[in-house]
């Protein structure tokens, strides 16, 4: 397949969709690929939104394990698993909001995919695990991953079992914000997705940022409340949002947010 084809990048208004586009791989990340996602990361930096999704019947099998067992143990194996946390950490620095539309196999490297984007919606019907125990390994980036946004036990569940939990689950589990059926994943995708985009891009970028910060480095109250503090400061000094929101409440208007809208 043209490395151009490996990952899809859509125009959608709104948003802009990501697409990996190795089906008959389960979206199994190659070099190439990687590299093509690493593309398509950059091209949407001016997105205040980017919907992450696969091609056929899975989302993502993570890094692809024939072209890494190839390059075990030599310098391409070393900076193939250096490439594969770039393009996670790429998705956690990029300024848009990330949402994963988990629509099938979302294995090792691909769960990951999932915890590092900022909201998810999974298939019911999707599958979601790590395999890397079998393999005598711990799964090196969706271990970490897991554990940081999950429950232990929960995290324990998919490390030490290897088993696979579904849509519905991942949801009760706190993994996605929520399960559809897969007929239904684009259209609430889309949904949410046109709907995050109407917020301020600034405040948006800042307020991605500011998740990260709490509680990972900030844990106490005092200084949660400081930093909020100069989180607004930072919006304020670069976007009129928050001045024009507050007119408009002011006259009576709903922002976004308020009420059902």
């Amino acid at each position: 397949m043209d490395d151009e084809r490996l990952v899809l990048l859509e125009d959608r208004g709104a948003y802009a969709l990501i697409r990996l586009n190795r089906a008959d791989k389960r979206n199994a990340m190659s070099r190439a690929a990687r590299a093509a996602f690493q593309r398509a990361l950059a091209a949407t930096r001016q997105h205040k939104v980017v919907v992450l999704t696969g091609s056929g019947a899975s989302f993502c099998a993570g890094v692809d394990l024939k072209e890494a067992a190839a390059e075990r143990g030599t310098e391409s194996g070393e900076a193939g698993s250096r490439e594969w946390i770039e393009c996670l950490l790429a998705v956690r620095r990029h300024p848009a909001v990330f949402i994963a539309a988990v629509n099938g196999f979302a294995l090792g490297g691909g769960s990951t995919l999932i915890n590092v984007s900022d909201l998810a919606i999974a298939a019911n019907e999707a599958e979601i695990g790590m395999p890397e125990l079998g393999f005598a390994t711990y799964p090196g980036m969706a271990g970490p991953a897991m554990q940081i946004m999950i429950p232990r036990k929960r995290a324990a569940w998919m490390i030490l079992t290897a088993r696979r939990i579904d849509g519905p689950t991942a949801e009760r589990w706190g993994l996605v914000n929520l399960s559809v059926p897969l007929a239904d994943l684009e259209k609430e995708a889309d949904a949410l997705a046109r709907h995050v985009a109407q917020f301020d891009a600034v405040a948006l970028s800042e307020c991605k940022a500011a998740l990260d910060m709490i509680p990972t480095r900030i844990g106490d109250f005092s200084g949660g409340f400081d930093f909020g503090r100069r989180v607004n400061a930072a919006i304020a000094a670069r976007t009129s949002g928050q001045g024009e929101g507050l007119s408009r409440f002011a006259r009576g208007e709903a922002n976004i947010g308020q009420g059902k809208s």
